[in-house]
């Protein structure tokens, strides 16, 4: 009897677990909806996981202002266009990026914000000086800045700008 209840316990709990995290169509706001109209017929076999996650990115795109739109739309088209390898390679940096303590994050996003800052012919003046340097010295180099605290995400890629 005792081994009846926790199988029957252990079944009710995964079923619901899995079913907590579905988001049933007619849950969706009329704005979500018409952005996912094209998984409509498929929506109910998809996990609860990929319900969830495609309900959130509707949500954020719907509260989007029509610039933050339009330049997500840009990057969304230009992701498109990139090889396989590259989308690949792009992936592994923002998981990279992502296991980052906060604090590293943030001095990676500064570092950014100031190399966009120089003028466009700065930029392309830092790049050529990094792409002269020798393997040991690019080591080096790459070296200073994870003792600076923040790693580089560009390991192994430096070449390819």
């Amino acid at each position: 009897m005792i081994r009846r209840c926790i199988t029957v316990v252990a079944f009710v709990s995964v079923l619901f677990s899995a079913e907590a995290f579905a988001v049933s169509w007619d849950e969706l706001s009329d704005s979500q909806r018409e952005l996912l109209s094209k998984y409509r017929s498929q929506w109910s076999g998809l996990s609860g996981d990929q319900q969830q996650r495609l309900a959130a990115g509707a949500q954020r795109w719907s509260s989007m202002d029509p610039e933050s739109r339009a330049t997500m739309q840009k990057r969304f088209t230009r992701w498109q266009t990139l090889s396989p390898e590259r989308r690949a390679e792009l992936t592994r940096r923002f998981e990279q990026f992502r296991s980052l303590s906060p604090e590293q994050q943030q001095k990676l996003r500064m570092r950014m914000q100031n190399f966009r800052r120089l003028s466009p012919e700065q930029q392309r003046h830092l790049r050529e000086r990094f792409r002269e340097l020798s393997p040991q010295q690019r080591s080096q180099a790459l070296d200073r800045m994870k003792e600076s605290g923040t790693p580089d995400l560009y390991q192994d890629k430096h070449d390819d700008r």
